[in-house]
């Protein structure tokens, strides 16, 4: 029943039959996280980058009602370029399937599909989790509970600054996910290497993480693992200036009476005006170190069989 849906191509799936690395790629970067065609040189590079690295990219998506496991350049090209790709979680899967429509994939979804296809280790720039006021809004991202029941590692550049890291840390906790510093004590903050948050244990190579993945799996602990990365040094923004630019982008998020899935891009979007695409800059840069470090877990990982 899965091939119903499911669409993996060729590379990748010659790769997983033959127990080789592979590396998730969400499109929601793609299609709602930075402007043409800056969207599309970055993916591209990506996925140089992960093959340089010894494994296989995987870019994940939903074209015409299929779930992609794989992307050619002309298809990422035209979720870079198209105006009708949704932004796509868990809930809205099934709709973007019934409707043959194009949809983004968020870490959530991305996790799921990469996970209907057996392919392990994924990499982003930073997760969801709950947002600030979530006491109040009880606004927290899909990423969290997906991260709590799906077997797919997420390396990244921490939690996005525009969050409560905070509280997002206590429902990783709650939902028994470990939150990992590779080679970093503090949780990082996507732009800045610190937020002021420890994490839960700190691992400084690919094959300790690749071993506590095994570990964990094979025991049937079911659920993702954090493996937070630091953005480059020479990259990270100014912690001060990046916090008002933060605060002032909720402060207009607010006064919109902007919810739900809008929120992350429009404050992004916020952020990168208001720092005159510094934001920018830093976001592509972690992303690149995020899809270096992913392609190292997923060789050692695959080495364990």
């Amino acid at each position: 029943m899965l091939m119903n849906y499911l669409d993996i191509k060729p590379e990748v799936a010659k790769a997983l039959k033959e127990g080789r690395a592979v590396v998730a790629l969400e499109s929601t970067i793609i299609s709602h996280g930075m402007p043409y065609p800056r969207n599309v040189e970055t993916a591209l590079k990506v996925e140089e980058i992960i093959r340089e690295n010894g494994a296989m990219p995987a870019t994940i998506a939903i074209l015409n009602g299929r779930l992609k496991v794989g992307l050619t350049r002309e298809e990422i090209e035209t979720l870079g370029s198209g105006k009708n790709v949704i932004k796509t979680s868990r809930r809205d899967i099934p709709f973007i399937i019934a409707n043959k429509a194009d949809g983004a994939t968020t870490v959530a979804s991305t996790m799921i599909i990469a996970a209907l296809a057996g392919v392990k280790v994924f990499a982003t720039g930073g997760i969801g989790g709950v947002h600030r006021g979530a006491q109040e809004t009880f606004d927290i991202s899909a990423d969290l509970q997906e991260l709590a029941h799906t077997n797919v590692a997420v390396i990244c550049a921490g939690a996005k600054s525009i969050l409560d890291i905070g509280l997002t840390l206590e429902y990783l906790e709650t939902q028994g996910v470990p939150v990992v510093g590779f080679g970093t004590n503090e949780l990082p903050a996507f732009y800045t290497r610190k937020s002021g948050f420890l994490v839960d244990y700190r691992v400084d190579s690919a094959d300790m993480v690749a071993t506590a993945l095994k570990a964990k799996w094979d025991l049937g602990l079911n659920g993702g693992m954090v493996i937070a990365n630091p953005i480059p040094e020479q990259y990270e923004m100014d912690y001060d200036a990046i916090t008002n630019a933060i605060t002032s982008a909720l402060k207009e998020l607010k006064e919109k009476g902007i919810k739900g899935k809008e929120s992350t891009p429009f404050l992004l979007g916020k952020v990168k005006e208001i720092t005159g695409g510094a934001s920018l800059d830093s976001n592509i840069e972690l992303v690149y170190n995020n899809a270096k470090v992913g392609a190292q877990i997923a060789v050692e990982l695959a080495k364990l069989g």
